[in-house]
């Protein structure tokens, strides 16, 4: 099964062009090394109402597999990722968030700041991730063991979920 996947970068200044993007290219990267098809990405200024506009976007008209976001999932004011997902998504998967959470903490303290969120709109599972290249890899790294298995169950596999 090939997995589709789209990439949403949340960052103010890197949607001026002030600053380089590097998680979302980082994240396509290591999507792609897995033979992920990587069909959209973008960068978005940090605004609740156009996020859930891409993300449904994304998820109904697109029928992308895989929606993964970067930045905005912190507790500054203008950290409104998890906020505008939880507005679209039909169901939470509270097990990645809290996965990612529990492995970065053992890295760093700010790990408990994360607001990050999964859940399910449809078929396409989303998935927030921090803003930075490291906290990418750290939290990919986490949850890629059971990506390709949640995407098929989330697209109705019937098959039993013994390993």
């Amino acid at each position: 099964m090939t997995i589709k996947a789209g990439v949403i970068t949340l960052s103010d200044k890197g949607a001026r062009g002030e600053r380089e993007d590097q998680s979302g290219p980082e994240i396509i990267a290591i999507l792609e090394s897995l033979g992920i098809d990587v069909r959209e990405s973008e960068i978005i200024p940090d605004e609740q109402d156009l996020i859930r506009e891409i993300l449904i976007d994304y998820a109904d008209n697109k029928h992308l597999d895989l929606l993964i976001t970067t930045g905005g999932t912190g507790v500054s004011p203008r950290d409104v990722t998890p906020d505008a997902t939880l507005e679209v998504i039909e169901k939470e998967v509270p097990g990645m968030a809290e996965a990612m959470r529990r492995e970065s903490a053992k890295l760093t303290p700010h790990a408990m700041l994360s607001r990050a969120v999964a859940g399910i709109r449809g078929q396409t599972l989303i998935i927030n991730l921090p803003g930075s290249p490291r906290g990418v890899r750290e939290n990919l790294s986490v949850i890629l063991p059971a990506l390709e298995h949640a995407v098929e169950k989330i697209k109705g596999d019937p098959s039993d979920c013994a390993s």
